[in-house]
């Protein structure tokens, strides 16, 4: 047992060693204008160029669609997780409400047609973000406790609502699995569909007064208090917006698979937190770009695919997407990235 605890206090030893000694080096590196200011594309392109040596398979057509479309989901949620992370919150939740919208899409198909089942899965994400906002906001509850509640409850209600099974989308439904199947210009449509939703994310976050009003509350939320916002208000529709944005990966997930799936999402949520923070988005608010962003998840699909690729076994997945993210975060720090 003792022998166990020193191994693993070396194995934390070397890894604090190596991280410190990565933030220096990066440090130093990031003092070229070029890669300081784009240090998570740097990143992006530093691992396209090792996946590329690592397997061949890489760089042809079909796995870069196939990487486009396992990241839609993501990215999407990702867009969402953005605007609530630069008010300085968090949502834990999204991963269970994808999951809730994708089987009350299912369930209604049958009945109410396509419409207006894909309007009510949109529906339940927004409402289900609505409510962590005005918790959070008005009842000035912790974005963290709320958003884990409603991670369980949307979870719950999704098992309940689909009794645990998967939910089949039948004839109603094609013109819905068309879309997530189909490719325009060797693009797959839901690809189109998530870079549509970050290109609304940039003009919004850019251009409106909301967006700009959302960025300043994570900065200094007393001082846009005391200007005469209405924070809460803002606090509750970024919140709504990464609900229903929720909402709408899960319909893409019901489009690919063919299924309302309750236990779909499963973890969803980490990942998309570190596409954000990957990307130099601050957790304390008021930092991230739209385009950083997108370029975290690309990063999250390219170490993904690259380990598939290469045969790395599941489990040991896991470990090491965490080392890679971590090193990543490093990366980000030691580049001082994202500006505010």
């Amino acid at each position: 047992m003792n022998l166990s605890i020193l191994r693993i206090a070396a194995v934390a030893n070397a890894v604090a060693g190596t991280s410190a000694g990565l933030a220096g080096a990066w440090s130093r590196v990031a003092r070229i204008p070029w890669i300081g200011r784009g240090a998570t594309l740097f990143i992006l392109v530093v691992l396209i160029a090792g996946a590329s040596v690592a397997s061949p398979d890489f760089l042809t057509a079909p796995n870069a669609a196939n990487v486009a479309r396992q990241v839609v989901g993501v990215g999407i949620m990702s867009m969402g997780m953005l605007l609530v992370v630069l008010t300085g919150g968090i949502d834990l939740s999204v991963g269970s409400v994808a999951a809730l919208s994708s089987v009350v899409a299912a369930l209604l198909l049958p009945g109410q047609g396509l419409v207006l089942a894909m309007a009510s899965g949109l529906a339940v994400g927004a409402a289900c973000g609505l409510v962590n906002g005005a918790l959070i906001a008005i009842g000035r509850l912790s974005a963290f406790v709320v958003t884990l509640a409603m991670m369980t409850i949307a979870r719950g209600a999704a098992l309940i609502a689909s009794n645990g099974a998967p939910i089949l989308v039948g004839d109603e439904g094609q013109a819905l699995l068309d879309f997530g199947r189909g490719a325009w210009w060797h693009l797959p449509q839901t690809t189109l569909l998530m870079l549509a939703v970050f290109a609304c994310g940039a003009v919004f976050l850019g251009l409106t007064r909301a967006g700009r009003i959302v960025r300043a509350i994570g900065s200094n939320e007393e001082a846009v208090r005391l200007s005469g916002v209405p924070v809460a208000r803002h606090v509750m529709l970024a919140y709504a917006v990464c609900g229903a944005l929720a909402g709408m990966a899960g319909m893409v997930s019901t489009a690919r698979a063919g299924v309302g799936a309750p236990a779909s999402g499963v973890g969803d949520e980490l990942t998309v937190i570190a596409a954000v923070v990957i990307g130099g988005a601050s957790l304390a608010g008021g930092r991230g770009t739209v385009l950083n962003t997108l370029v975290g998840v690309l990063i999250l699909g390219v170490i993904s695919n690259i380990m598939n690729l290469t045969s790395v076994p599941g489990y040991h997945q896991q470990v090491v997407m965490g080392l890679i993210i971590l090193v990543a975060i490093v990366v980000q720090r030691g580049a001082g990235a994202g500006p505010r």
